[in-house]
């Protein structure tokens, strides 16, 4: 809450020092030319030197902050009483934090009530010291602005250049996200390649992580199977699903359908990309799963199981149709009109039209839609978790129960896991892969797309 006040009072000195400094500029004006920058500009100019200085140092003290009321804890008498053990003092300490917060909280450890006016006090007295910093450097900023109100001040170009540093720190934030994530996968990943052979793990063909100690350990690793079910389910049965249908639903409304029948199955076709997936989940095990298990009985298979990979792939296609259908519609319908008119008018019919002539200039967006499907499905969790199973086999038979690298990716990070066990590692070396495999389906969509783009400008 005290925080929130006094960003709220910042603010409100940024909005203030707007207004004089535009009230100043305004009586500078003298006539025509007189100004280098509009009033405003030098309002916003001194409404993020108050604004920016003082947000900034407020947090760098809330990183300092809890450091500094942590030893004024460890200076205390009391600090004495602390257990030894690093996770018992942790527990004692966090129970006296909630306490500091709200004294009428109901505490598990009796002992740590004692720390909890020490932490009110350090926590007050280190507040209201980060706020007269802030509050120093909202003034000092704004009088730094103040002074440079002139008439000659260039106080619009010094605001686009902070915006465009503002531009370029969203960008970079966006990519220092990135390698952050591919640095963590890289180490955790190397963490558990120095205990299981890369090859091991890229080759094998069994996969028990349960079974991870012994001299056998690293035959209980073999990734085969959860990247044959990954692309088993994700792209095979799933693509058999969503391409021809995606595809066909997109000709048809680009070619063959009227403007109102349009206006009416586009959105309700693209409905389907906004439900959650843990409902399509529940479709697959609850409605699909049974009738293909029925269906296997039918053909003569013997004991069929509920979950299977041709129920979690029927789904999974259904699912990302629309991003197979929402590219080809938009490619197709961007194809120049010339080209369907120049192909009817040689005598070419509406279908032939459509095969030899749209199809083929929209293939750059077709297959960047459907890469872009594929990406999404081998990606996909709840569905597997829900209709295809956990069992890691090796198998062609889309009636089998299957899994995935995202459903074992979350089945070993949940619970209480140790990070130093392969067991654990296991699931960030099939989480670079995943994200290895998506990369390599993205350049390849880039490459396609700019070899039939050139072929068609």
């Amino acid at each position: 809450m005290f925080g929130i006040v006094l960003i709220t009072i910042i603010l409100a000195l940024s909005v203030a020092g707007w207004a004089s400094a535009r009230a100043k500029a305004r009586r500078l004006y003298s006539g025509r030319g007189s100004l280098h920058s509009l009033p405003s500009h030098h309002g916003w100019h001194m409404a993020l030197w108050i604004a920016i200085p003082a947000l900034a140092g407020l947090a760098l003290w809330s990183v300092v902050q809890p450091g500094l009321i942590h030893q004024a804890i460890m200076a205390s008498p009391e600090a004495a009483t602390l257990p030894t053990m690093d996770l018992e003092r942790d527990t004692l300490l966090s129970e006296a934090y909630q306490l500091a917060a709200d004294p009428d909280t109901p505490v598990f450890n009796e002992a740590a009530r004692p720390f909890a006016p020490i932490i009110a006090a350090a926590t007050a007295k280190y507040q209201m010291i980060g706020a007269i910093v802030a509050l120093l450097l909202a003034f000092t900023g704004g009088a730094f602005a103040f002074t440079r109100i002139k008439a000659a001040y260039p106080a619009r170009t010094r605001l686009e250049q902070a915006v465009m540093l503002a531009l370029l720190g969203s960008s970079l934030i966006a990519i220092l996200t990135t390698f952050g994530i591919i640095g963590s996968l890289l180490f955790e990943a190397g963490r558990f390649f120095a205990i299981i052979s890369p090859i091991d793990f890229l080759t094998g063909l069994a996969w028990d992580p349960q079974s991870t100690t012994g001299p056998d350990a690293a035959k209980s690793f073999g990734a085969i199977p959860l990247f044959w079910g990954t692309l088993f389910i994700g792209a095979v049965i799933a693509m058999i699903v969503a391409i021809p249908l995606g595809l066909m639903s997109a000709i048809y409304l680009t070619q063959y359908a009227s403007q109102k029948m349009r206006a009416w199955i586009k959105p309700l076709l693209e409905i389907l990309a906004g439900i959650p997936t843990v409902v399509y989940g529940y479709f697959a095990a609850l409605t699909v799963a049974p009738k293909v298990r029925d269906f296997a009985a039918a053909i003569g298979m013997e004991n069929p199981s509920t979950e299977s990979a041709l129920a979690a792939g029927l789904v999974m296609g259904i699912m990302i149709i629309p991003f197979v259908s929402s590219m080809a519609d938009d490619s197709i319908a961007a194809v120049p009109q010339s080209m369907r008119d120049g192909s009817l008018a040689m005598g070419a019919t509406p279908s032939e039209t459509i095969k030899k002539v749209l199809i083929p200039a929209a293939l750059p967006g077709i297959v960047a839609g459907v890469m872009l499907a594929i990406s999404r499905a081998i990606g996909e969790t709840m569905i597997v978790v829900m209709a295809a199973g956990a069992a890691a086999n090796l198998s062609a038979n889309p009636f089998d129960s299957m899994t995935t690298v995202t459903y074992q990716i979350v089945k070993l990070l949940t619970g209480d896991q140790e990070f130093d066990s392969a067991k654990t590692l296991s699931a960030f070396a099939l989480g670079l892969v995943l994200f290895v495999v998506t990369l390599v389906l993205n350049i390849i969509a880039l490459r396609v797309v700019k070899r039939f783009r050139e072929a068609y400008e």
